[in-house]
């Protein structure tokens, strides 16, 4: 894939420098946060318990030849076994407490110490078992594709860029070009069948490129009328041929105008208030989405709607899922068998055919979700039987 000169938003992309990760789960990888979502990122996956080593400041008290006694901060590399993880988005920092873990000439093994983590520090965690949702929060971090649920088409008459868009970055993953004769008149024939050769071109380009189980939005851009005479020849295109990513994702496609087919004019495009109140955050508008679904159950067919995790699991157990609601907040539990057993959950609901949705807690949905236990699941069919269950301990806490 071919990056743009510049992020969409500014933003880049968290980089993974080194994986070391063994087969039984053990291991560590090193890391560089370009911004604060990365560190949003790495709060999810650092753990107490885990190992991090970076750079820091230390006071170091050091005597002179005098027998005087001074203290200056030197930058040293340290290792901690993390004890306490703490986030601050609005000053852009993480600040990790926790017991030094190697022999060094200015701390000892065992004092405790403050690391903070901040934007382009490279950093290295440890674990003793990255689990699935540790190495599906990395790779979500880590991989642009993972997470682009926006795509946009720049184009002007004989150029487009096709790109896609993830929280952090925007990639151009195709570029279509054809010659378009200049001339009218008698050679309109040759401009018509140019432009349907570059319309076509730019069609598979778009089904070749653009996963609609993960994109939300294509945007449409252009200047002048480009983007419209190419929709509507996608349209009446797709229905000959009966191209269904096409035919049943049309609702998907945003048109809008752009100063040219080039990539650069893309920043614009996004700055528009129409596309971006289309695209705010569109993983968060299909998390309301499953929310208010699952909301509309429990109202309308509460046989039909469980949370909490003992009611959850019982319904796994009788493969009666059919969407799995968990909070990430739930895989940030200090406890290790909390966490152990919602990770488990997770593993065999998805084994079971459910579809599992994670939802940050960081969004209004995920808030809400945490209210009722951080647990929900819409079921296949009603099981009677989960009645009679009590509740788990999360929700007994609540009420």
């Amino acid at each position: 894939a071919e990056y743009m000169g510049e992020p969409s938003g500014g933003l880049e992309l968290m980089r993974l420098l080194r994986s070391e990760i063994e087969k039984d789960g053990q291991g560590s990888v090193k890391l560089v946060a370009e911004n604060v979502e990365d560190l949003w990122h790495a709060y999810n996956i650092i753990m107490p318990g885990d190992t991090v080593r970076t750079v820091t400041l230390r006071k170091v008290q050091q005597e002179t030849s005098t027998g005087s006694r001074t203290s200056e901060k030197k930058k040293i590399n340290l290792s901690i076994e993390v004890e306490k993880v703490d986030f601050d988005p609005e000053g852009g920092c993480m600040r990790l407490h926790g017991k030094n873990v190697e022999e060094s000439e200015f701390v000892k093994l065992g004092a405790y110490h403050t690391l903070e983590l901040e934007t382009h520090r490279e950093f290295t965690l440890g674990k003793a078992a990255w689990d699935t949702i540790f190495l599906e929060k990395l790779k979500e971090a880590c991989d642009p594709q993972a997470t682009a649920d926006v795509g946009a088409v720049v184009m002007s008459e004989g150029l487009a860029q096709i790109c896609l868009i993830s929280p952090s970055m925007t990639l151009l993953r195709a570029k279509v070009e054809t010659t378009i004769p200049k001339k009218r008149g008698a050679a309109q024939v040759g401009v018509e069948k140019a432009m349907h050769k570059f319309f076509y071109g730019v069609m598979e380009a778009i089904i070749k490129h653009f996963d609609f189980s993960i994109v939300k939005c294509v945007i449409l851009a252009s200047p002048g009328f480009v983007k419209d005479e190419f929709f509507k020849w996608m349209v009446e295109e797709s229905r000959k041929q009966n191209i269904r990513e096409i035919i049943d994702n049309m609702d998907k496609f945003l048109l809008t105008h752009s100063s040219s087919g080039e990539k650069y004019s893309l920043k614009d495009v996004l700055k528009s208030p129409e596309v971006r109140a289309r695209i705010s955050d569109t993983k968060a508008a299909e998390e309301t989405r499953i929310f208010e679904n699952f909301w509309d159950m429990l109202r309308l067919s509460p046989e039909k709607a469980y949370y909490g995790f003992n009611h959850v699991a019982a319904a796994n157990e009788k493969l009666g899922i059919h969407t799995l609601l968990v909070s990430d907040g739930l895989f940030r539990s200090s406890d290790i068998a909390t966490r152990r057993r919602y990770v488990q959950l997770v593993e065999s609901a998805r084994a079971n055919g459910a579809d599992v949705r994670i939802f940050s807690s960081m969004h209004v949905s995920g808030e809400q979700l945490d209210k009722i236990s951080g647990v929900a699941a819409i079921l296949r069919f009603p099981i009677p039987e989960l009645d009679d269950i009590g509740q788990s301990d999360n929700e007994e806490q609540q009420n």
